[in-house]
């Protein structure tokens, strides 16, 4: 595992980017794993800083982590009525680059089936050859995807029921701002599994703020458990690359924290 410090979330958003933009560089029909929320915004805007400098996306195909049961893409409404993944990903990325919307998978949170489009969504990325680079953030729980804690290490894409503190944080960094009510939000999502992200060739974990540095340190140094998900980073046998910002990085000592300091 290799631990990269950078001074702050900018630095961070960067030096991501950058990682991710070799591996398109070095192999154009890479599949990728996205991921939402607050931690990687910065990163997808340096990719499409870089698309509009030539970096080319066409023949790239991704798979995003999770999506919330109920909810999918409607071009129709504007982000603030729509807290769906597909739109965050369609509106922070997808809609500046020039990638296929064939070549993008996300979960459908309206499927009929749930569960057989779990087992077929498994199937695709198999389809695909696997996934090159999955990009990960880590919850305040220290929580993978939707992956909550209690999850098994070798769970599969499925469904999976929110616990109070994945609510609390969506509600407060996404649903409160867009005047929703806690009773508005969806409660179950569909997740790849932690076994299917430790099946991914190469991983790239983002963290950043004072508030994920215990949860980072554990996550990265402490036992390996369910209770804390992205944990299971230890038994990875994939390149595991972790950027973090010096806040988030403030509870790794001087040894823990050294692999690459810049």
């Amino acid at each position: 595992m290799e631990i990269i410090v950078k001074r702050d979330y900018e630095e961070i958003s960067k030096c991501a980017a950058e990682h991710i933009a070799a591996l398109i560089k070095k192999k154009p029909n890479c599949v990728i794993g996205f991921a939402t929320g607050g931690t990687p915004i910065g990163t997808y805007r340096e990719l499409i800083r870089m698309h509009k400098e030539g970096l080319d996306f066409s023949n790239v195909i991704t798979f995003n982590l999770d999506e919330y049961l109920g909810l999918g893409l409607d071009l129709s409404k504007p982000y603030s009525q729509d807290q769906s993944y597909h739109r965050f990903m369609y509106e922070e990325l997808f809609n500046h680059i020039n990638i296929k919307k064939e070549n993008v998978h996300i979960p459908d949170g309206l499927t009929k089936n749930p569960e057989e489009f779990c087992k077929s969504y498994e199937d695709a990325i198999k389809e695909a050859g696997g996934i090159d680079l999955q990009i990960l953030g880590i919850g305040g729980d220290g929580h993978w995807a939707f992956n909550e804690p209690g999850s098994s290490l070798e769970s599969r894409t499925r469904i999976e029921e929110l616990n109070e503190q994945t609510l609390n944080d969506n509600y407060e960094a996404f649903y409160k701002k867009a005047g929703f009510t806690r009773d508005d939000m969806p409660h179950y999502a569909i997740t790849m599994g932690v076994g299917t992200i430790l099946e991914t060739k190469s991983i790239l974990m983002l963290a950043y703020g004072s508030k994920k540095a215990e949860i980072v340190a554990k996550a990265l140094r402490g036992p390996v458990t369910n209770q804390i998900t992205a944990s299971a980073i230890q038994l990875y046998k994939g390149k595991a690359t972790v950027i973090l910002d010096e806040d988030a990085a403030s509870m790794l000592d001087e040894t823990q924290s050294s692999e690459s300091v810049s």
